[in-house]
């Protein structure tokens, strides 16, 4: 699976515009009137809800002063790229939102997960009873959702699989066990499997015992990119398409909370003791 992700071209490509628009001096409206364009079109193309052509870039280009041929290229390129059509897209139909292509060319994944097991470590089977609890999913379209789970797991088979760090509630193991011991018994051997692998990832489980905790708030994600151009991103879940942070503060919040989490979580080791003793009891 490639890792050259168009949605983070796409981000790049949008960064860039507004970095051209703003050396240039000029406001979205001047220079909407100067390259001759109806109104809104600049702005969704600066918030990244469309993808501008060669054309439109070349007239952006034009109108902001940039002659370098090799940065005009560039720009070009991040155009051409952003417009491709990750393995993602075939899932459309169940799938919302960015997140699989922000995650797919990430470095480090770090997840706190309080509820649910992390999208990535999930087993099929797992997936598909997390989306048939979302009520308004017929069977086919949960066949699929586990089959974009289980496609999407792949980043971690990369020879550059990226680092993930996940923190799971001990409720959300608990919560599994209760309502259907068989999946909890092959979900929580799944995750053992992985903890105790040579691999990149890291398990560590929140017990009930450190009682009131940092990230109070619910699961997040802090997603980090090893291209310095690339800025860190806290997606937050939500019911609908969820929230995407990018503002240095707000990173910097969200990776204080990860931390404190994880300070109060068992270690890696004791995790896997507990997971085990899980499905022993």
């Amino acid at each position: 699976m490639s890792r050259e992700s168009p949605t983070i071209r796409r981000r790049r490509l949008v960064r860039e515009l507004r970095r051209m628009r703003e050396a240039a001096g000029l406001s979205i409206e001047e220079a909407r009137h100067a390259v001759g364009w109806t109104s809104g079109r600049l702005n969704h193309m600066e918030a990244g809800r469309s993808r501008p052509d060669s054309s439109a870039l070349k007239d952006l280009m034009n109108t902001y002063g940039v002659t370098d041929p090799a940065r005009r290229e560039a720009i070009l390129e991040l155009g051409r790229q952003s417009k491709k059509r990750g393995w993602w897209a075939k899932f459309d139909d169940v799938l919302s939102g960015d997140f699989i292509g922000f995650e797919a060319e990430a470095s480090k994944i770090s997840t706190f997960q309080p509820i649910v097991m992390p999208g990535l470590l999930q087993t099929a089977e797992y997936a598909a009873l997390s989306a048939r609890a979302q009520l308004a999913r017929t069977e086919e379209e949960v066949e699929r959702i586990a089959a974009a789970r289980v496609e999407r797991q792949k980043i971690l088979a990369r020879d550059d699989a990226p680092e993930v760090h996940a923190i799971i509630a001990e409720e959300a193991l608990l919560r599994l066990h209760h309502s259907d011991p068989g999946l909890a018994h092959s979900q929580l051997s799944h995750l053992i499997d992985v903890a105790e692998a040579l691999n990149g990832v890291t398990i560590q489980v929140h017990p009930q015992a450190a009682g009131i905790f940092a990230a109070t708030s619910g699961a997040f994600t802090i997603l980090d990119y090893t291209d310095e151009l690339d800025l860190p991103i806290v997606y937050v879940d939500t019911t609908e398409t969820g929230i995407y942070m990018e503002e240095p503060d707000q990173v910097t919040a969200y990776r204080k909370t990860f931390d404190h989490v994880s300070m109060d979580a068992l270690s890696k080791a004791a995790s896997i003791e507990l997971m085990k003793q899980i499905i022993t009891d």
